[in-house]
C-alpha cells in the first residue's frame, strides 16, 4: 500500500452549470467537467511563464473565475483557501484549521478542486470539512464538519470528493454511514436538504446530466454507480463499479451522447453504460481502458484516456471507439498523466512537469510540441483559463501563458 502514489488528485470535482464567464475554468475538470475548455485558442509553440506563487500541502488544483484563481492549500495547520488576480497578485485568504496526518502518502493536504459558483466558493477538505466563502473577499458563509457530524471514515487519503453545485444544492459524496452515503447541502445557509444510502466515498466527483429534460445527478462511490434525482436525493438506478482492497474509484464518470464511461485501476477496467432517467444498464465491460485517476476525454465519440497507474507499471495514452472498442492507436512509454482537451488540442500533463502537446487525431499520435514546465511531481489537476495554462508541484503554484 505503501506503493499507492496517487491518484488523489482526483480530486475532485464538480457543479455543471457554472455562471462563470466563458474561458473561466470554475470547478474539476472546467466548465462542464469533462476536461474540455471553451473559447481557448493557442498555437502550442510556446509556454511563456507569467507568475509564480509559494504554496503549500495539497494534491487540489486551482479553479479560475470571474478575474480570480482560487487555490486549495495547506500552509501549516490550517487548510486555506487563497485568490489571486490575473497578475498573480494575492487578493485575500482564509484558513481553517486541519489536524490530517496522511498515513499512506506523503501529503496532508487537500485534494479537492474548489468549486465556484453564483460568487461562492465550496471547498471540500482532507478531513470532511465543507466551506463555503465569498469569492471576492474570502469572508466565510458557512462552514460543515462532515466527517464528524455523519461519522464518516477517513478513507486511504482523507476525503477528496469535490462538491457539485446544482441548482440551490451543494452536493457532497461523504461517506457517512446510517444514509449518508451522499448528502445535500443548502448553498446559502450549509443546512442539511437531504441524505441518502450507505455508500463509502470515492474520489470521483458527481457530475449532472439531463435525460428526458430531467435533471440527474451520476455518482461513483466507493463500491458503486448511482443516479439520483436531485431535487430528493431518490435513488433511481446503481450500478456495482469498483472492488474492495486498496483500490480507489478517482475518474469522473464521462458522457457520450446517452452513455457513460466508467474506469479505474486494480483489474477494475472499464465499463460503458447506457443511462435513460431512470434506469441503467451495462452495454460492456473491458480492461481496455484502466485509469488510475485521470478522466478521459471524449471527442467526436472517440475516448482519449491514460492507461495504467501512477504508483508502477507502463502508462500509455489511447485513443479507441467506445461502441466497437477497437483501438485506433496507442502511444507508449508516458509518465503518469492528466488531460485537458482545447481547440482541437489534446494537452497531457505529465506528473513529472513535462508537459506533451498533441493533435485530436483518430488517425494517429502526433505530437505537437513538449516543454518541462516544472520540477517535482505535478499530480494535482492543471486548470486552462483565458489563455493561462495553471499547474502546481509541492511547493509552488505557476501561471503559464498559451498565447
Amino acid at each position: 500500500m505503501a506503493k499507492l502514489r496517487l491518484f488523489l488528485v482526483v480530486g475532485c470535482w464538480l457543479a455543471l452549470g457554472s455562471v462563470s464567464a466563458a474561458g473561466d475554468w470554475p470547478q474539476i475538470l472546467g466548465p462542464n467537467r469533462n476536461g474540455v475548455g471553451t473559447n481557448e485558442k493557442f498555437t502550442a509553440k510556446d509556454f511563456a511563464k507569467q507568475w509564480q506563487a509559494d504554496c503549500g500541502s495539497g494534491l487540489a488544483g486551482v479553479a479560475v473565475a470571474d478575474g480570480l484563481v482560487v487555490l486549495f492549500h495547506r500552509p501549516g495547520d490550517q487548510e486555506t483557501l487563497t485568490a489571486f488576480d490575473a497578475n498573480g497578485q494575492q487578493q485575500w485568504s482564509r484558513g481553517f484549521p486541519c489536524s490530517y496526518q496522511a498515513s499512506i502518502v506523503d501529503d496532508d493536504g487537500p485534494r479537492a478542486v474548489p468549486t465556484i459558483q453564483n460568487g461562492r466558493v465550496y471547498a471540500y477538505g482532507v478531513q470532511g470539512g465543507l466551506y463555503c466563502v465569498e469569492l471576492k473577499t474570502g469572508k466565510i458563509v458557512w462552514t460543515r464538519a462532515t466527517h464528524r457530524e455523519f461519522q464518516a471514515p477517513e478513507g486511504y487519503f482523507g476525503a477528496g470528493s469535490a462538491p457539485l453545485v446544482e441548482g440551490s444544492l451543494v452536493i457532497v459524496n461523504v461517506g457517512g454511514p446510517k444514509g449518508a452515503g451522499v448528502v445535500a447541502f443548502d448553498s446559502t445557509t450549509g443546512k442539511t436538504v437531504w441524505q441518502v444510502t450507505n455508500e463509502l466515498a470515492s474520489y470521483a466527483a458527481p457530475i449532472r446530466v439531463e435525460r428526458g429534460q430531467m435533471p440527474r445527478i451520476l455518482v461513483i462511490t466507493r463500491l458503486n454507480f448511482l443516479g439520483l434525482e436531485p431535487a430528493s436525493g431518490k435513488e433511481l438506478f446503481r450500478i456495482p463499479f469498483g472492488s474492495r482492497g486498496p483500490t480507489v474509484n478517482g475518474a469522473l464518470p464521462v458522457t457520450i451522447g446517452n452513455q457513460v464511461l466508467l474506469t479505474a485501476s486494480y483489474g477494475i477496467g472499464a465499463r460503458l453504460v447506457d443511462v435513460t432517467a431512470d434506469a441503467a444498464n451495462v452495454t460492456w465491460e473491458d480492461e481496455i481502458l484502466s485509469s488510475q485517476y485521470t478522466t478521459p476525454i471524449v471527442h467526436e465519440g472517440l475516448v482519449y484516456g491514460i492507461d495504467g497507474r501512477q504508483d508502477g507499471g507502463p502508462v500509455s495514452l489511447k485513443c479507441f471507439d467506445p461502441q466497437t472498442r477497437k483501438v485506433l492507436w496507442t502511444k507508449s512509454g508516458l509518465e503518469y498523466a492528466t488531460l485537458v482537451a482545447a481547440d482541437g488540442k489534446l494537452l497531457i500533463q505529465q506528473s513529472n512537469g513535462e508537459l506533451r502537446v498533441a493533435a485530436l487525431d483518430k488517425t494517429a499520435y502526433r505530437e505537437l510540441a513538449i516543454k518541462r514546465l516544472a520540477g517535482g511531481t505535478t499530480r494535482a489537476l492543471p486548470a486552462l483559463a483565458n489563455g493561462r495554462w495553471y499547474l502546481r508541484n509541492e511547493s509552488t503554484l505557476f501561471a503559464f501563458d498559451l498565447n
